[in-house]
């Protein structure tokens, strides 16, 4: 026969629990990496319905390990062909992807990639804002929130 736990034994294994889930709390909090990043989009040739640009992400923040970058078109600009990353594009909406063997972005390295797009031969405007997985690019870093 098996005995009934106590309720020390109780009281222990709750607060055995409470420890183990705050400390991995504190730990996933501890881990917020500082963010930041620049971009440069260059056109780098426009032709009547087409343009080539140039893309440079640079990291201001802790490194990262697999990228996206996105920002939106406002004058019906569509991407056609890219190299260095994989981009897709909804609507307005540009999404570029490392191509894997580009995916580290060591603190203040950068990544590049270019592609060519078709354009509405009136206005061709560059994107005014940019996110680095999720986190707008700024041109300064945010400090790593502290625990």
């Amino acid at each position: 026969m098996h005995p009934i736990p106590s309720r020390r034994a109780a009281l222990f294994a709750a607060v055995t629990a409470t420890t183990l889930v705050t400390g991995v709390l504190t730990a996933v909090t501890a881990s917020a990496a500082a963010t930041g990043c620049r971009v440069d989009y260059r056109i780098t040739n426009q032709w009547g319905g087409g343009f080539g640009a140039d893309v440079t992400i640079t990291n201001l923040g802790d490194p990262v390990n697999g990228w996206a970058l996105t920002w939106s078109y406002t004058a019906g600009q569509r991407v056609s062909q890219a190299w260095n990353a994989t981009v897709t594009q909804s609507g307005a909406e540009v999404t570029a992807r490392d191509a894997g063997y580009n995916a580290r972005i060591d603190t203040n390295g950068a990544a590049n990639f270019g592609f060519n797009g078709s354009w509405n031969n009136s206005s061709n405007p560059v994107p005014d804002s940019f996110a680095l997985n999720g986190t707008t690019c700024t041109g300064t870093a945010d400090p790593t929130t502290p625990p």
